[in-house]
């Protein structure tokens, strides 16, 4: 990299480039994604503490997969042709501001999903149309100056655009929900079949295998403090308003360490080292990322609601205030179980038996509450299922890790 940020080539980086970790302006960006997860999770509580269930897990899917995706699209991009000039630069400062754009849409696109007439993402599609210019913009600066994967990056630029027009037309056709949901369906396919036809049947771009495995995991933790952060300050407003009290020591002990446990779950998985021998199996395991980042989001999300709970606000039981943390701590595990056995094409017995007795974890604690227990002690309960598998990687996985790695590396 140059000392100075003058107008260079985006010829493509070395997909084997040594030592190729993010850079700073990489982690800034994911600091204004954060954000935007933020304001889902926080819209996503609000509607789980008053009961409306469908409407809250329509909003938070579509909301987290629009966040996701405008990530995943530029880290890719990013892996392989970030060359840190001026032009590089002021693109990602007008992505960033496209994802502010599309945090601002949040409100209003859960509150018409709520009020069920129709799916208000008029804020949010602008906030995408501004990332897009910057992104075709990037990808045809990209084709120009990278001969060899020209036909790839104008994959990219064909697939970015044709969903773009599909979604601004969805602002202006104001259909109901029904209607609005299949189309949605159909462009997010456009979405996805995109970088799948560009890396595997148009050449491929020069992404670096360990660079982007290290962009996802600094994403997981970024959201994971995010996590930490949203449920510190539901349970600050609680203190104000009652006062310190077991219950609430229980619910910021029991979500701190719950955080910390699914971090520690999600780097027992050897992510770089195998997608440098196999670069085919990096689509499985980046959409499924997707989904990793809806769960810890989500988790978020049941966390707000358990300070709400116990301040005595919210519209639901203890029962679904638990289960609104357990089941998107269930998905967690077992994404990463599927990414794990897809990445390493393993399907480990021990590996199974042990998600199971986390699984028998999680249940019980939704049965602990509905027997009495309180919503602080059945967190506790839910932070002892992700530490209940670390503690069997350290002690006798992590041998089945090492031979499934010798095999997949041979």
């Amino acid at each position: 990299m140059s000392l100075t940020h003058r107008l260079g080539r985006m010829s493509g980086r070395d997909p084997a480039e040594q030592h190729r970790t993010s850079t700073p302006l990489e982690l800034l960006f994911d600091l204004v994604f954060v954000v935007a997860f933020s304001a889902v999770s926080t819209q996503t509580a609000l509607l789980f503490e008053k009961g409306h269930w469908s409407a809250a897990v329509t909003g938070f899917v579509l909301g987290v997969f629009a966040i996701s995706w405008a990530w995943v699209n530029y880290s890719w991009l990013a892996s392989a042709y970030d060359n840190d000039d001026v032009f590089f630069r002021i693109a990602t400062l007008i992505e960033m501001i496209g994802v502010l754009v599309i945090a601002l849409g949040m409100p209003p696109f859960f509150r018409s999903i709520d009020e069920g007439r129709h799916v208000n993402n008029a804020i949010m599609v602008s906030g995408y149309v501004i990332m897009r210019v910057a992104a075709v913009a990037l990808w045809l600066r990209a084709a120009r100056h990278d001969p060899e994967h020209r036909r790839a990056c104008l994959t990219y630029v064909a697939a970015v655009s044709v969903a773009q027009v599909g979604w601004v037309v969805l602002i202006f056709a104001s259909l109901p929900i029904g209607s609005t949901s299949w189309i949605i369906a159909a462009l997010v396919g456009v979405e996805l079949l995109g970088p799948l036809l560009a890396e595997r049947k148009d050449g491929g771009t020069p992404w670096h295998p360990h660079h982007i495995a290290e962009r996802y995991s600094l994403l997981v933790i970024i959201t994971l403090g995010e996590v930490i952060l949203g449920a510190v300050l539901a349970i600050s407003a609680v203190v104000d308003r009652s006062g310190w009290s077991v219950e609430v020591v229980l619910v910021a002990s029991g979500g701190t360490a719950l955080a910390f446990a699914m971090w520690w779950l999600y780097f027992t998985v050897p992510s770089g080292r195998v997608l440098g021998h196999h670069r085919r199996r990096a689509f499985g395991w980046s959409y499924l990322h997707i989904v990793v980042f809806a769960a810890v989001v989500c988790t978020g999300a049941g966390l707000h609601g358990a300070a709400i709970f116990i301040s005595g606000g919210s519209h639901i039981d203890a029962t679904a205030t638990v289960l609104a943390v357990a089941l998107p701590v269930f998905v967690f595990e077992l994404t990463l179980v599927t990414i794990y056995s897809l990445l390493l094409r393993t399907a480990d017995r021990y590996h199974i038996w042990i998600f199971s007795a986390a699984a028998l974890a999680l249940v019980s604690a939704v049965v602990a509450v509905g027997l009495g227990a309180s919503v602080g002690a059945a967190l506790l309960l839910v932070a002892a299922s992700p530490a209940l598998i670390v503690v069997a990687y350290e002690t006798v996985g992590y041998r089945h890790e090492e031979q499934a790695l010798r095999e997949a590396e041979a």
